[in-house]
């Protein structure tokens, strides 16, 4: 790809601001690093010897930038590529002081960086809402959360303003504002095509309108996490005054050694010109007052059932901390104590992805859905599995077929221990049940 230019107006600025500099503007211009964070539920044993991001529990740099596409690994939840600097996050939540099981919003969360961060933090404690109002990376998001396998998250396809009918529903929000894209121009050149002074105004007042528009879901003594992936004051400490001034709230202290404090000591910037990240804003803001009991608007009935255990449970599932629900014929697994929220934002919000989502029933019993394929708390070890040889495991996530021994029946397959998806062998041969919309499209020859 050809290397676009960093716009003049940006340069510009930059140039102008004593708290960014010219050598900020050498960094972006130079080799981005690439990093990873691991699934702790999942295992790091095939990550040995690399180089530790140090503020992120579970992440790390890679040497060089492999083709993802082309790692079973990362098709299976193994781990996830997320740039270091947002990784921040995991640091900011393990210095919150929240509830043992916190119910926290990932506001703006495609493609579902912070989201499986999120999740990886609360341990399979609390529930994690993930929601994007763009419905095609909505799908998105629920893949790589499926993929990660954590019984206690839902992914919602809704604009900030649904949230308006769950007052005081939050413990802390992370809002990862859209923004003018400033952090990501040595990442992705075509934003620096889309940069403009326009765009800057333009974020600022939509990233006001989301804050306020989810703000009354946050709970009294709640934390907003607010974050963007750009460099001016505009959108960042101009914005968190802003808020300040329309809600009573306040700066919550938190301390990131190895970031750059913002202009007038307001959040944390990660920037390239000093850390091996993108650039990167954060900062945590408290919502003040007492809590006090609010009625949410009144909802629909929900169409969720609550379902006891039968006969088919014991032979796929290996779990006796879930309650089941039941859509339709569908059945899904989520954390207990949390039935009546879910039900809840279900009635309130469109929900896509709901706990784990165990299968269909059938007068033969279930069929499984590729979600409990990666739910390794939930999975029984009864079930078969078959490893395959990376050649195998990559011709099997393009949705092919080739020969392959087992049992007759529904079998898991994996690569080096990463579960990677269902097949049902019918002794001869065998159906290749990866979702189609999951499916490898490169050539990998």
């Amino acid at each position: 790809m050809k290397k676009v230019e960093l716009p003049k107006a940006f340069v510009e600025r930059v140039s102008k601001d004593p708290f960014l500099g010219d050598s900020l503007l050498q960094a972006l211009n130079e080799e981005q690093p690439v990093a990873i964070r691991i699934n702790s539920s999942k295992g790091s044993s095939v990550f040995n010897g690399l180089e530790k991001i140090p503020w992120s529990q579970n992440g790390f740099y890679l040497p060089e930038r492999p083709v993802f596409t082309l790692d079973p690994h990362f098709h299976g939840g193994r781990y996830y590529p997320q740039e270091a600097g947002s990784q921040f996050i995991d640091s900011i939540l393990r210095q919150l002081e929240l509830p043992d099981e916190p119910v926290i919003l990932d506001l703006c969360a495609a493609p579902g960086g912070k989201s499986t961060l999120i999740a990886d933090f609360l341990q399979g404690k609390g529930l994690l809402l993930a929601n994007e109002v763009i419905q095609g990376r909505s799908k998105i998001l629920k893949e790589n959360l499926t993929k990660w396998g954590a019984k206690n998250s839902l992914v919602s396809n809704n604009d900030p303003q649904d949230f308006d009918g769950l007052k005081n529903t939050f413990d802390c929000i992370l809002i990862d504002a859209p923004c003018s894209g400033e952090g990501m121009f040595r990442k992705d050149q075509e934003a620096r095509n889309e940069w403009s002074e326009e765009s800057v105004n333009l974020c600022s007042a939509r990233q006001k309108r989301i804050v306020m528009d989810v703000w009354d879901s946050l709970k009294p003594r709640g934390f907003l996490i607010y974050s963007t992936c750009t460099f001016n004051a505009q959108e960042n400490e101009d914005n968190v005054r802003w808020i300040l001034e329309q809600t009573d709230s306040q700066i919550h202290s938190i301390d990131l050694p190895f970031a750059r404090p913002g202009r007038d000591g307001t959040g944390y910037y990660a920037l390239p010109s000093e850390l091996k990240t993108e650039g990167f804003y954060v900062v945590v803001i408290q919502k003040l007052g007492e809590e006090r009991i609010q009625k949410n608007k009144s909802r629909k009935k929900s169409a969720l059932t609550r379902l006891k255990r039968e006969a088919w449970y014991n032979e796929w599932i290996n779990d006796s901390k879930s309650e089941l629900i039941q859509w339709n014929n569908y059945v899904f697994a989520i954390p207990e104590g949390f039935s009546e929220l879910v039900e809840t934002l279900h009635s309130q919000l469109r929900i896509i992805k709901l706990g784990t989502e165990l299968g269909e029933l059938s007068r033969k019993g279930l069929i499984p859905n590729e979600a409990l394929v990666f739910d390794a708390g939930i999975l029984s070890g009864k079930i078969p599995d078959i490893p395959l040889t990376q050649e195998q495991a990559l011709h099997y996530l393009k949705g092919e077929t080739f020969n392959l021994e087992g049992k007759p029946g529904f079998n898991t397959v994996s690569f080096e221990g990463t579960k990677l998806g269902w097949i049902k062998h019918l002794g001869n041969r065998f159906n290749n049940l990866f979702p189609k919309e999951w499916r490898i499209r490169m050539r990998i020859d």
